[in-house]
């Protein structure tokens, strides 16, 4: 299986029929009608079963850009993916989306609460214990850096980006690479929350949010964090299976290494083509397949469904690739197991 990630210049079997079939009858940037023959039906998928709709809308549909979804005109981010998915160092994506602003209020109200009542405590315990008026200041001063700094701080650190009030609301605050917030962190949220959560209500957080993409405030920015919601009905995504006309055709074919940007969103799509509209679905396996398809020798039979034509590259990779792993696992023990004998006429007095 060859390594190199650049597309073949020329090959047998034609131009992409994928690229064809999504420009036939349209003008430049607009989605035609696909062929007939490209209408057999979804993959074989346990996420992408449904309708089947994908296939029997025509025209140039027009999709919602609300939810943070994507334009059909890039093939790598195609209509009805998410635009904010974070791709981990283990090349794992993960589909984060931003908090609601509702949510993120009524988080904070139940935070504040809780931090308010942790510092009247401590002002209740100090003012008992203070025997003069500088004792009772500093008393004082230490509820206020309690409830405004201390509780916040431990308790993010602690549940790695939760809270009560972030609990009950179901948000959770991440990095910016999907990871959970550390010490610098939830210090960093904790003393610009000071400014624009107590000292301007709210206010300045508020405003910040509004304008901001993923809804961050001003301590999410300087921290390098953002809330994300931590309650989903998504499920395990099912796994792909092999469509069976396709399974004669994926073994002798030669993938080539995919990039990682449409490899990635060909499984997220996969998984969620029982939840979009016919025509952004059709759009996005169109743009998808056409994307992959010069990464792949011979091409489909004529007249694959795109869906298909993906599901049957994805899971061909991943059995090569598990097949490849397991390989080399092999020959690695083997190998350690001869490391651990000794040469040949030497006496093991162990």
């Amino acid at each position: 299986m060859n390594s190199s990630a650049t597309p073949p210049a020329s090959r047998a079997g034609g131009a992409n029929p994928y690229a064809t079939s999504a420009t036939r009858d349209a003008g430049p940037g607009q989605p035609g009608e696909p062929a007939a023959a490209d209408r057999a039906g979804p993959a074989g998928s346990g996420g992408s079963g449904g309708s089947g709709g994908a296939g029997r809308s025509g025209g140039a549909g027009r999709a919602s850009s609300a939810g943070g979804t994507t334009a059909p005109s890039d093939p790598f981010r195609p209509v009805g993916l998410p635009t904010d998915l974070i791709v981990t160092g283990e090349a794992v994506a993960l589909e984060a989306r931003p908090a609601m602003l509702l949510s993120r209020v009524g988080s904070g109200l139940i935070d504040v609460a809780v931090q308010g009542l942790g510092g009247a405590l401590v002002l209740i315990i100090g003012l008992s214990l203070a025997s003069n008026t500088a004792q009772a200041n500093t008393a004082m001063i230490l509820a206020l850096v309690t409830a405004i700094v201390l509780i916040p701080t431990t308790v993010e650190t602690i549940t790695r980006g939760l809270s009560a009030g972030k609990v009950a609301t179901g948000v959770r605050i991440v990095r910016e690479d999907g990871g959970p917030v550390r010490f610098r962190q939830a210090f960093v949220r904790a003393l610009a929350g000071a400014i624009e959560i107590w000292v301007s209500f709210g206010s300045l957080a508020i405003i910040t949010s509004l304008v901001n993409a993923r809804g961050k405030r001003l301590g999410d920015l300087l921290a390098g964090t953002y809330a994300v919601r931590s309650r989903s009905g998504t499920g395990v995504r099912a796994p792909l299976l092999m469509p069976p006309d396709l399974a004669a055709w994926a073994e002798r074919a030669d993938i080539r290494r995919l990039p990682a940007a449409p490899a990635l969103h060909a499984r997220i799509f996969l998984s969620r083509t029982s939840s979009m509209r016919p025509e952004p679905r059709q759009q996005a396996a169109q743009a998808l397949a056409a994307a992959i398809e010069p990464y792949v020798a011979p091409p489909p039979p004529w007249g694959t469904h795109p869906e298909r034509f993906l599901a049957a590259v994805l899971v061909a990779r991943r059995d090569r690739e598990y097949a490849a792993a397991t390989r080399r696992q092999a020959t690695e023990h083997e190998e350690a197991e001869r490391m651990r004998h000794l040469p040949y006429g030497i006496a093991d007095w162990s």
